[in-house]
Parts: structure tokens; sequence; C-alpha cells
């Protein structure tokens, strides 16, 4: 417990020991606020929390409601990602607005009928092995602020023999969605780059969901996700990294999800070689669906 020093002698009404009226107790962790944006070390004011750190702390909360309910502006973010030399492609889910998307979530994992014809019908018979799809999900913050930087670095890094389909833009979407667009495109591999539930100190988080042979009906089990991904967590060079080398193994080993480890770790320049994957069946359907 802190200690507090003893008053002089001529500390008039308050030589009891008692702190004035608003002055605020320093709390001793406070040096280990520079290391984290975790809500530690506040002080307080008698038995409550300072003034500026409730303020604080409704500024974050509102940031993160903004972040749920704010629209991704879809062409925007197609201009920009065309002006990378990107082709790209929009779809929209079931669900017909934002209000629908978050009280009915099973409308976020599947395609609108128009919108699923649309696909099928600007499909490459060739289909391609690796779909990126680029999803609103529940932070369009994230996706405005992270997007088209991870794209970058994932076409930058693309390896000899791989194909990269069209970029597609999806609204009110859900995780699953993915598998019903990655289906519709002949995608082998789908990637989905989606806003996560927003936290109070990162509403502008973006997650990344592998999935082999998508279809309708995969499991969170069948996936592998990177998350955290902005520049005050895993940069987009890192994840863009992590993320080809799942897709090599995914491909070496014909599945996705808990049989896949991420050992990308192994991968960095003086580690050595990636540890070996032993062979595993894919895992069942379970029909479990994702709670994005």
């Amino acid at each position: 417990m802190k200690k507090r020093t003893p008053p002089p002698a001529d500390a008039g009404p308050f030589a009891a020991g008692t702190a004035a009226p608003g002055a605020i107790d320093a709390d001793p962790w406070t040096d280990l606020r520079r290391y984290t944006a975790a809500r530690l070390a506040l002080g307080r004011a008698g038995a409550s929390l300072p003034t500026a750190e409730v303020l604080r702390f409704g500024l974050a909360h509102a940031k993160a409601r903004d972040a749920v309910h704010l629209a991704l502006d879809a062409e925007a973010l197609q201009a920009a990602l065309a002006a990378d030399g990107c082709a790209t492609l929009r779809a929209h889910s079931a669900a017909a607005d934002r209000a629908s998307y978050l009280a009915r979530p099973d409308l976020g994992r599947k395609l609108a009928a128009d919108s699923a014809a649309a696909l099928r019908a600007q499909a490459d018979p060739a289909g391609c092995d690796l779909l990126l799809v680029v999803a609103d999900g529940l932070s369009s913050l994230a996706v405005e602020r992270n997007a088209r930087a991870l794209v970058a670095e994932i076409r930058r890094g693309l390896p000899a023999g791989w194909t990269l389909g069209p970029v597609v833009v999806a609204t009110q979407a859900r995780v699953a969605l993915a598998d019903e667009i990655g289906q519709a495109l002949g995608a082998r591999l789908v990637a989905m780059l989606i806003g996560e539930r927003p936290g109070l100190s990162s509403p502008d988080s973006l997650g990344l969901y592998l999935t082999w042979a998508p279809r309708p009906g995969r499991s969170d089990a069948q996936r592998n996700c990177i998350s955290n991904i902005r520049p005050e967590g895993l940069g987009h060079a890192e994840a863009a990294r992590r993320l080809w080398w799942l897709c090599e193994e995914a491909r070496r080993l014909g599945l996705t999800g808990v049989a896949l480890k991420d050992n990308s770790e192994g991968a960095l320049p003086g580690a050595g070689p990636p540890l070996a994957l032993p062979a595993a069946a894919p895992a069942p359907d379970t029909g479990t669906q994702d709670k994005q």
C-alpha cells in the first residue's frame, strides 16, 4: 500500500492527514501506463475516479460505438484499391441494413440472392489460389484505416506460382460470408479481412480469417485467424508474412484450422527452417458458425 507523507505541523485544518478536497491521489503504478493503452493506474479522487479518467472512458466508449455503427464507404474503398491496381467486386449479405445486421448475425453469414448471382456470373472458370474479401464486420473504422495497406502488403509478398482473385468488398458481413463468396468465385483459399469487435482501447483492429476450400457450413475450427492488425498491434507487413506462411502450409496439407498451427516464427531470418507439421485429417463439419 502506498504510504502518504505526514503533513507539516502547520498544515492547518488538514493536519490530521486527510487529503484536501478535490486532491487526486496518484497511483504508484503510473509508470506502467507508458507501455500499454489498458486502463490501469487511474488514480482516485476520494472514493471515485478522477474526472479526467471518467471523461476518457466516455470518449473511448463513444469511439467503440461509432466504429460499430458507422457505415463503410465501399465505393471509396473500391476506388482506392483500383488505384493500387486491384480488380474489385462488390458483395452484400442478406442483412438489408445495419440494424438488421446487428440484430440478426445469421443474415450476415449468407449472401443476398442478387449478390450471389452476380458473383457467379463474374467468376473466372479457372478460379484462383487465394481470394481476398474485405468486409466491414463490426468496425468499418478498422477497414478504412488498415485494409488498403494490408492488401498492398499481401500483393507485394505474392509467392511464385500463386494466383490472386479480385478483391471482393463485402458489406454487412460476418466471417462466414467469405465461405459462400469463395465458393462462388472458385477460390482454393479465401482470406477475409474484417473489422473486429471494438475494444475500449482499440476501435480500429482488423482481423484476418483464412479458410481452405471455402463453402457454406465451414466452422470456426476450420479457419486460422490473425488478429489485432493495426499500427499499434500487429503491423501490416508482418500480418502479410504470416498469412503467406499459413497459405503455403494450408496448400501443402490441404486444410486450415485447428490442425494447422502457426509456426511462422521459424521462418524468420536466422531462426532456421519452419517446424514440420504432421499431416492431419480435416476437422469435421460441426455446423458451428463463427461469432463475428
